[in-house]
């Protein structure tokens, strides 16, 4: 902030240097008029400069001191540059163009579109140079070379600038206009002890209880022991987030799910209904008995072992890999992995889908 008002300060300088070399010209000091904020009997380059100052150049400074802060700072640094830009202009129109030449040449880099290049200034000696340091005039030109190369940046200039927030703003925070003051915005915001840390998740105490006609085996972890023995038919179990467990079903049940658990071996004797399996990974099924349907879905790794008595079970299998159904061959098991990949045509009335042949 101390270095964008210290830039202020030098532009105004700059435009009263140039407002008194144009003063000291020579134009005699009664022959231009202004009316509404144009000068009357300039050259029209400068007539044409006057009308963009009190048009947008205007507008804008208009909205940036409305928006008070770093951004009004900003406009006056911009409105500055284009006074000095007008006194320069009007210093340069009342010397007649130079003669065609390498001066020439390169002064026109810098003219305006539609405008003369300007003349360089008279030889001297003149006036004392712009921006010039009393005390040490071999600083002229490097403060001279760092300003202008601050002011063509263009909208460069501005990423230096902090964002302000609402708060920070006079204008909508009646509170700052009292105090005079804003709040930093790079402070830091040291905890107190008493502030709250980031609650690591909640461990949730295991279940395995009857509740009316629903078991609830729930949480269970690192557990081979868990057996339920007093069933019923119209009994239904309900299996959630166990891990690395083992529950073993006696008698004959209703239905069982199995929802969101990892490393779970299920054990029972006879459903009446379904046994379902739903975003789960890593799970085993025995099935002692007789069980009519099994679904799997969504589920990484379900291996179901059947009895003599459930082999015509029906598996329906949706959004899921690794299952394989283990079939009872003698004193031993044999294993039949469930598709995963399917190909479908039309045989000209339907389609008809069948078990890709990497996969049968």
């Amino acid at each position: 902030m101390t270095d964008m008002l210290g830039l202020v300060e030098r532009l105004e300088h700059a435009v009263s240097r140039l407002e008194l070399l144009s003063a000291g010209s020579h134009r005699s000091p009664g022959d231009c008029g202004e009316i509404n904020g144009v000068i009357e009997g300039v050259a029209p380059s400068v007539e044409a400069f006057d009308k963009l100052m009190n048009g947008m150049v205007a507008e804008f400074l208009k909205n940036s001191r409305i928006l008070a802060g770093d951004v009004q700072t900003h406009a006056e640094m911009v409105h500055g540059a284009f006074q000095a830009q007008r006194a320069f202009l009007l210093m340069a129109s009342q010397y007649q163009q130079p003669q065609e030449g390498p001066v020439a040449s390169t002064a026109s880099v810098f003219s305006g579109p539609g405008l003369p290049p300007p003349p360089p200034p008279p030889p001297p000696p003149g006036p004392p140079p712009l921006f010039e340091n009393e005390s040490r005039n071999e600083q002229s030109s490097p403060s001279r070379s760092a300003l202008f190369a601050q002011l063509n940046q263009g909208e460069a200039i501005t990423k230096g600038l902090r964002h302000v927030t609402d708060d920070q703003k006079t204008y909508k925070n009646p509170g700052l206009r009292a105090h005079g003051q804003t709040r930093s915005p790079a402070k830091t915001h040291t905890p107190s002890p008493t502030s709250p840390k980031c609650q690591t998740p909640q461990k949730h105490a295991p279940v395995f209880e009857l509740e009316g006609k629903k078991w609830r085996v729930e949480y269970q972890e690192d557990r081979n022991d868990l057996v339920m023995t007093e069933t019923e038919l119209k009994q239904v179990a309900y299996i959630f987030k166990c891990d690395k467990s083992t529950l073993q079903i006696k008698g004959k049940i209703n239905s069982i799910i199995v929802d969101n658990c990892k490393k779970l071996g299920l054990v029972f004797d006879n459903v009446v209904g379904i046994v379902e399996v739903i975003n789960s990974k890593d799970i085993q099924i025995q099935v002692m008995g007789r069980v009519p349907t099994i679904s799997i879905n969504k589920t990484e790794g379900c291996h179901i072992y059947l009895s003599e008595d459930a082999l015509d079970c029906e598996i329906v299998s949706a959004k899921s890999s690794e299952m394989n159904i283990l079939i009872p061959q003698g004193d031993d098991y044999r294993e039949f992995p469930v598709p995963e990949q399917f190909k479908t045509v039309w045989d000209g009335s339907k389609l008809v889908t069948e078990p890709a042949e990497i996969m049968a």
